[in-house]
């Protein structure tokens, strides 16, 4: 089911009636076997989390509360961002030789992660590198 090595940003389907709203954040979105979901939480805006990278591990990312932004550096440099917030529900797909990292756009964001490995085989796997080796601007928002 595997078709990008390149990561992707997909819109998630959002069912609303009067009751509320319910959407899927796993399911059938070109991921490998799911082992691992966790949580992250930053208490303010402007806390980056990153940069680290795998060989082999899928990722796939969901804001639950809050809104971030995601850096994504593929293996020749190439950068790309992305904004993940509840507001428009999507799932960012990480695929294994990109650097990512994130920075919480507002207060007391939560990001939901979804990982193909083990937490000993996603260590195991794990390389860094300094988040600002790319620069400080890919953090900032962007005036428009």
């Amino acid at each position: 089911m595997i078709v990008s090595r390149e990561p992707k940003q997909i819109e998630i389907p959002c069912h609303v009636d009067d009751r509320g709203f319910l959407y899927q954040i796993a399911g059938n979105y070109e991921f490998p076997g799911i082992k691992r979901v966790y949580v992250v939480g930053n208490f303010r805006k402007g806390i980056i989390r990153g940069f680290h990278g795998h060989n082999e591990e899928w990722k796939a990312y969901f804001a639950a509360r809050g809104s971030l932004k995601t850096v994504v550096i593929s293996k020749n440099g190439k950068i790309n961002s992305y904004v993940l917030t509840p507001r428009k529900p999507s799932i960012l797909i990480v695929p294994p030789k990109h650097l990512h990292g994130w920075v919480s756009l507002e207060d007391d964001t939560l990001l939901v992660g979804i990982s193909n490995k083990t937490l000993e085989e996603s260590l195991a796997d794990d390389y860094r590198e300094d988040p600002f080796k790319y620069g400080r601007e890919i953090w900032e928002v962007e005036s428009r």
